[in-house]
């Protein structure tokens, strides 16, 4: 079986690419990313020789280059992750947003249908998805997959979008589809402009760690190791034309989690207790901010057995243990565009 991996360079997709390599060593895995700022190669140094595992650089964007990249090689699969994923980068180039995760996810949309064409026996598009495209929730409740979508950002929109137009190619030609939507990723290898990687980065360079609003934003949080292998099971066993939302279980204020991390890299660092939580700062909340996300994955559990492997405090000191395991990744990825980025974005330098 030859299956594509879009987007496997970047933080969920390495981890998605690295376990279908070990996990299938007779099927070809194909690791499709354009190398954008998110991607990294080093994230997979320890598959890249794999005979089952071929890296292609290419952009989704291209339509031309899909259809011939679909037509030389035969796809039998397909798991789509390549998007541009940050809401602050959304709000301030949309239309970014637009060309790669619209318009990038009709061009293999395309393709995948004009090789398959009436003959999808053994074939699946998986589109991977995000709990951002259901809205905001208010105090209580859920969202369930058949929460309907609400975005309330560019990055949200562009990806409701993107699941609307799979599910179209399903109904209208019969494409055979599996979609997840899935609560806020964390563990290794994650970029540096997320709230959980940027900040371990901070304390262990002492700058701020800035918190939007007054941190009471909440969120469910999906250790990035159990979401990958969420998306091995719903990829082999998921029915088709059907959507599965991947949560955590678990819900943490924004405010609540800086404090728990502030408590254990204390702890990892030997620094006096309280001291990293000297460096919270409050910061202008941004706009379209969502004040609360919580995910029902009852279903994946119910129908295919799937639950976290860890809890919230578990994974977390896993990841911290991570990047202070591997502070040559971290320098190498906070380097170029992302301080640019950063310092456009929250004011503040970071360290040479």
């Amino acid at each position: 079986m030859k299956i594509l991996i879009t987007g496997g360079a970047g933080f969920i997709g390495s981890h998605v690419v690295r376990r279908l390599v070990q996990q299938y060593p007779n099927y070809q895995i194909y690791n499709l990313d354009a190398l954008t700022y998110a991607g990294n190669l080093e994230n997979l140094k320890d598959v890249e020789r794999a005979k089952n595992y071929t890296f292609i650089k290419g952009d989704i964007r291209k339509a031309d280059y899909i259809d011939s990249l679909f037509l030389k090689q035969k796809f039998d699969g397909v798991i789509h992750l390549a998007a541009e994923s940050h809401v602050d980068r959304s709000i301030t180039d949309p239309l970014a947003f637009v060309k790669t995760n619209v318009i990038g996810t009709v061009n293999l949309l395309n393709a995948a249908k004009s090789i398959w064409q009436d003959n999808f026996a053994g074939k699946r598009f998986y589109h991977v998805s995000t709990d951002e495209v259901y809205g905001t929730l208010g105090k209580t409740g859920l969202f369930t997959e058949s929460t309907p979508y609400d975005p309330n950002s560019p990055y949200s929109a562009s990806k409701a979008s993107s699941d609307h137009f799979v599910r179209a190619y399903g109904e209208t030609y019969g494409l055979p589809y599996v979609i997840s939507n899935c609560s806020n990723n964390y563990g290794p290898n994650h970029f540096p402009e997320k709230l959980i990687p940027l900040f371990i980065n901070n304390i262990i360079q002492k700058k701020p760690l800035p918190v939007y609003g007054d941190g009471n934003y909440t969120r469910d949080w999906l250790y990035v190791e159990d979401h990958a292998r969420a998306i091995d099971l719903l990829f082999h066993k998921g029915e088709n034309s059907e959507t599965y939302n991947i949560g955590g279980f678990n819900e943490w204020k924004n405010i609540d989690l800086v404090k728990l991390l502030c408590k254990q890299m204390d702890e990892k660092l030997g620094r006096p207790v309280g001291d990293c939580e000297n460096l919270i700062t409050y910061v202008k909340d941004r706009p379209g901010h969502d004040l609360r996300y919580a995910i029902d994955a009852s279903k994946i559990n119910r129908e295919l057995g799937w639950e976290p492997s860890v809890t919230f405090e578990e994974g977390l000191a896993k990841t911290i243990d991570w990047y202070l395991g591997n502070e040559e990744w971290l320098e190498h990825v906070t380097s170029g565009d992302y301080q640019k980025y950063y310092k456009k974005q929250y004011n503040y330098e970071l360290p040479n």
